[in-house]
């Protein structure tokens, strides 16, 4: 979703310009006059630390956009669809490390989540979760169990589905969701037993999405957070952007 850690490159950015700007609050400024003008670095570097700062708290601690680059989630979420994740609600996490410093809720499956990719943690991915530490997860034959239970599946049939895409409707925890699969295409077949502090996590678009079933699994710290919605759409750049279909994600 994401290529630049820009959680990094702010994090600096609010170290840097508020070095600058306590410098200039407990030096610089008791020693110009009110006809002194303001050096250069005051203006362009301590001048925006305060914005920085709010905006980097706002980010790492509460709520974070993003958007939806592939079809992984489909049809639950849409390519340009533009997601709010939810930073803390599973508690709050050191910037960069992702550290629980105070832990609040406990990632429940079915979830939608946010989190930075194990083989390149510059990038963040979203899936759903499907196995919690300690569960063991198999997909049959594209029929997916939690520790031996079959995930309750109905196959749904209505205009606009894809001719190749069977969807259905599943239930996992609390979340009542729509999968696709694709007819002509085999699926991953395996068995995975989910190792404490991981996580076990799922594209809906099942027979299209890079995910545990290829890589492996998500450790705790690598976690951003949990998509709670999308609330606007946009196709591309020369387009207009949508707000029609602001929903809940299921």
């Amino acid at each position: 979703m994401e290529n630049v850690d820009f959680s990094l490159v702010l994090l600096v950015a609010v170290v840097v310009t508020g070095v600058l700007w306590f410098f200039d609050k407990l030096v610089t400024a008791k020693r110009r006059t009110s006809d002194d003008p303001e050096p250069w670095w005051v203006d362009y570097g301590a001048g925006f630390f305060p914005v920085l700062f709010v905006v980097f708290a706002l980010r790492s601690f509460f709520y974070e956009p993003y958007q939806i680059p592939s079809e992984s989630m489909m049809p639950t979420l849409e390519v340009g669809d533009f997601i709010l994740v939810n930073r803390w609600t599973y508690g709050l996490r050191t910037p960069v490390t992702g550290e629980t410093f105070l832990p609040i809720n406990e990632p429940e499956r079915g979830d939608v989540l946010v989190f930075r990719f194990p083989e390149q943690t510059n990038v963040a991915y979203i899936k759903r979760i499907i196995g919690l530490p300690g569960d063991v997860v198999e997909v049959r034959n594209k029929q997916i169990l939690v520790n031996g239970e079959p995930v309750p599946t109905t196959l749904v049939t209505e205009p606009g589905i894809p001719v190749a895409v069977r969807q259905s409707t599943e239930q996992i925890g609390t979340h009542t969701f729509p999968t696709w699969r694709t007819n002509n295409r085999l699926g991953r077949d395996g068995r995975w037993e989910v190792p404490e502090g991981n996580y076990f996590l799922m594209g809906d678009n099942r027979d299209n999405s890079n995910d545990s079933r290829f890589w492996g699994f998500v450790p705790d710290h690598l976690i951003i957070g949990k998509a709670v919605s999308v609330w606007m759409h946009w196709d591309e750049f020369f387009s207009l952007p949508s707000f029609s279909n602001v929903r809940a994600i299921p």
